[in-house]
């Protein structure tokens, strides 16, 4: 089951989120939505914990729409840490969506970022 997002829920479930997400924009009306909706289920589950999906009805959050400057349904976009980091629209088949997820996931879930803070003493100028 995809988490449904709105206007109102869009900062906690997706920009601030601990791990990526993948927003799926759709709409009732978009016969293209519904056909690549068993192929997002299947990411959903393949992925687990390490990348959550949600879905946004565009029609009804408008403001959404407009700030992710959506030109066509679906959009997806994958979102992490705030920064949209990929942007899928226009496919051509279901092959290429299959093709696009199988990317992220190896970007994401095969090779996860880690994000190292240097410590103080790294920091220090050293003499030779």
């Amino acid at each position: 089951m995809v988490l449904s997002v709105s206007e109102r829920t869009f900062t906690q479930e997706v920009l601030e989120s601990p791990i990526p997400v993948l927003v799926n924009f759709e709409a009732p009306w978009c016969g293209l939505c519904r056909i690549i909706h068993p192929l997002l289920l299947q990411f959903q589950a393949q992925c687990g914990d390490e990348i959550k999906l949600v879905g946004v009805n565009a029609d009804q959050n408008f403001k959404l729409s407009t700030t992710y400057r959506l030109k066509s349904l679906p959009t997806l976009l994958l979102i992490e840490k705030g920064i949209v980091r990929q942007r899928l629209e226009g496919f051509r088949s279901r092959e290429d969506l299959r093709l696009a997820l199988e990317e992220i996931k190896l970007n994401y879930i095969t090779n996860p970022k880690t994000y190292s803070i240097p410590k103080t003493a790294d920091l220090e100028c050293h003499t030779v």
